[in-house]
């Protein structure tokens, strides 16, 4: 989509975020090059409260979220002027009737991007209490396909926050369809989950990688069922040959439990393309733990090692902040957290990575190189991505 003038781009949303009828929920997240917002991230939905109707507005920084309410016809339109003033890089609105994207690209310039909800209009969701919302209605076809039960559509509404978090504060295209692709897909009902909540608003094409033949060719019929075989499709194969040889660069990459270095498999991959987007939840830390073993341990940890279950857990956590790191140093901004209860699964861990192009604190690579001397390990991730890091 061609660029446009930003000032009028960013004109265009502000009677969509005050108009207390239509509007269902904004977000604006991300930063524009070279510049830095007040907040990390805002939300803005309507409430319906005593007083009457009303904007509520919750700002994020790095240590909490900030709420206020304000009255449309009152101090609403101030607080909407301040946040427009603000140098963030996108606006996701959301409103009965359509889906507005404004991407800001680093030369300034605006990307806008409409498109109408197709079928019943979005409903809005204004109790000031905030009932859960799914992002994928519990009596979606999609999981009676999928056969998931209360706890998989827990884990898929979890993933998909995340998700929706790490678009917004990318810097995607906004003039051809988003290319996602899963990598070590498995039984692919987050993949699955992705598609459908990403496809609700614009044009995507999906991908799921997997080793098994069988893999694919399940997946492959669920994805007919669903509808979905012109913009779904899957293929067997290995993460570096299959995705490298039969899959175009994508913009949005997962790695959701692939096996030990699987999971860096992938990770090198996005790099290697430029994604704007990975998620990463990983499976297994084999390949670490195996070097612990017969590595040293320096003083004064050898508590942290003495015993089999914390040696084992502590090479997990080394293990991903490692990975954490390494994605730093390739111009990625990395949050490492917990996306879903253990109850839900034990592999609860998420490294989201969003693509920023600016270069690393310089003494993240001295850091880096001496927890890795310490502790006597190479990771994974570092021999595949090389030269990626500078």
């Amino acid at each position: 989509m061609p660029a446009a003038d930003l000032t009028t781009a960013l004109a265009q949303l502000r009677p969509l975020l005050l108009d207390p009828d239509r509007l269902v929920r904004a977000v604006a997240a991300g930063r524009r090059r070279g510049q830095q917002a007040t907040w990390r991230r805002a939300e803005l939905r309507p409430v319906q409260l005593k007083a009457g109707r009303q904007l509520q507005v919750v700002t994020y920084d790095e240590q909490a979220a900030h709420t206020r309410n304000e009255a449309f016809e009152g101090g609403a339109g101030g607080v909407v002027d301040e946040l427009l003033a603000q140098p963030f890089g996108n606006w996701h609105v959301e409103t009965t009737d359509a889906t507005v994207e404004l991407r800001v690209t680093k030369k300034g310039a605006a990307q806008l991007h409409r498109s109408a909800v197709v079928g019943e209009p979005r409903a809005q969701l204004t109790s000031h209490d905030r009932p859960a919302q799914h992002l994928i209605d519990p009596g979606d076809p999609l999981f009676t396909v999928l056969g998931a039960n209360a706890g998989k559509r827990r884990q898929v509404d979890a993933f998909l926050r995340m998700l929706a978090a790490a678009v917004a504060e990318a810097d995607l295209p906004a003039d051809r369809p988003w290319r996602v692709v899963d990598l070590g897909c498995g039984n692919a009902y987050l993949t699955f989950a992705a598609y459908r909540y990403l496809a609700a608003g614009r044009e995507v094409e999906l991908v799921g990688v997997d080793v098994r033949e069988r893999a694919r060719q399940r997946n492959t019929r669920i994805a007919a069922e669903l509808g979905w075989s012109a913009r779904v499709r899957f293929v067997a194969g290995t993460i570096a040959d299959s995705a490298a040889a039969a899959v175009e660069p994508a913009d949005i990459v997962l790695a959701l439990h692939a096996c030990d270095t699987a999971t860096d498999d992938a990770l090198a991959q996005g790099v290697r393309w430029g994604a704007p987007v990975v998620l990463a939840a990983p499976c297994c830390h084999h390949h670490l733990q195996r070097q612990l073993t017969v590595s040293t341990t320096p003083a004064p940890y050898a508590l942290l090692t003495r015993q089999a279950i914390l040696s084992e857990r502590f090479g997990d956590v080394l293990t991903d902040a490692l990975r954490a790191a390494l994605m730093r140093r390739a111009g990625y901004v990395v949050d490492v957290q917990q996306f879903v209860a253990a109850e839900y699964t034990p592999r609860n861990t998420m490294l989201k990575a969003v693509r920023s192009g600016a270069p690393a604190d310089p003494g993240l690579r001295r850091d880096y190189d001496e927890l890795v001397a310490a502790w006597n390990v190479t990771p994974y991730l570092q021999t595949l991505l090389g030269d990626a890091l500078g």
